[in-house]
C-alpha cells in the first residue's frame, strides 16, 4: 500500500494514493484516474506499476473519501453525481494535480496522468480547461465535450486509446474529438483497436452483450503505446 493523502475539494475530503518511486529523489509523475468504479484496487495497481517505469504513481480519487461503487447501478450513481458538473470534475482534477506537485520527491515540471473509461474523460478535460500538466492518456474514455472549453488551446499533449467496437463511443463521437482537438491546436493522437469493445484493458470485463470485454492484444498495444507516449513527454 502506497502513503494515503488526503487533499479537498470545498468541504469533500479526496483520499489519493501515493506510489513515490524511490530510485529517483526527483521523479516524474503520473496521475492515475480510476474508472466509474471510482479509486479500487484496480487503479491502486496501475498506479504502482508506474514505479515499474521509473515514475512515482497517484491513484486519483473523485468521490472522496476514497469511495467505491458496490454493483454497476452505485458506480453509475457515483459517476454521475460528478459528471453532472463538469466544473467540479476538472476542479477536483486540479485539486489533484496541485497536491501532487506538493509532494517530496516530485519533479513538478514532469506530470502526467491516466485514466480508463470515466477516468479517461476526466484526463482530456484537464487537457481541454488548458492544464500545464505534459501529457495526459485515455484508455476506453468518453469523448463528451464539457461545454465550458470553447475556444481554449490545449497545450497538453494527448493520447487516446480506443476500441473500435466500443458502444458507448459512436464513431462521429471519435471524429468530433479529433476535430475538436484541432481546432484546439492539440498534440494529439488517437489509436483505435480493432474488434475491441468498451473496457478492453480490465481482465474482469466479461460483459461482451454489454460491449465490455477484456482483449489481451489491444491491453499490451495500448500499454507499450502509452509507455512510449509518456517517455517522449516526462522522461
Amino acid at each position: 500500500m502506497g502513503k494515503v493523502v488526503d487533499y479537498f475539494d470545498d468541504d469533500t475530503r479526496l483520499e489519493g494514493i501515493f506510489f513515490p518511486y524511490e530510485g529517483n529523489k526527483n521523479a516524474p509523475v503520473v496521475l492515475v484516474v480510476p474508472t466509474y468504479a471510482g479509486r479500487d484496487q484496480f487503479t491502486l495497481d496501475k498506479a504502482k506499476s508506474m514505479n515499474d517505469l521509473g515514475y512515482s504513481g497517484f491513484a486519483v480519487d473523485m468521490y472522496g473519501e476514497g469511495k467505491t461503487g458496490s454493483s454497476p447501478e452505485e458506480n453509475i450513481e457515483l459517476m454521475n453525481d460528478v459528471l453532472s458538473d463538469r466544473s467540479k470534475l476538472q476542479k477536483r482534477m486540479l485539486s489533484a494535480i496541485d497536491t501532487v506537485k506538493s509532494e517530496a520527491g516530485v519533479d513538478n515540471s514532469k506530470i502526467a496522468s491516466i485514466g480508463f473509461c470515466f477516468g479517461g474523460l476526466c484526463v482530456l478535460d484537464v487537457a481541454r480547461i488548458g492544464s500545464d500538466i505534459a501529457g495526459v492518456v485515455s484508455f476506453h474514455g468518453i469523448f463528451n465535450k464539457p461545454g465550458n472549453t470553447e475556444g481554449n488551446t490545449i497545450n497538453t499533449k494527448v493520447l487516446v486509446l480506443h476500441g473500435n467496437d466500443d458502444p458507448m463511443v459512436p464513431h462521429e463521437d471519435v471524429n468530433g474529438l479529433a476535430n475538436e482537438l484541432t481546432e484546439s491546436k492539440a498534440d494529439w493522437q488517437i489509436h483505435a483497436y480493432g474488434s475491441t469493445s468498451h473496457a478492453f484493458t480490465n481482465k474482469e470485463a466479461n460483459s461482451p452483450e454489454m460491449g465490455m470485454a477484456y482483449n489481451p492484444d489491444a491491453d499490451r498495444r495500448s500499454w507499450k503505446a502509452m509507455q512510449d507516449f509518456l517517455k517522449e513527454v516526462i522522461g
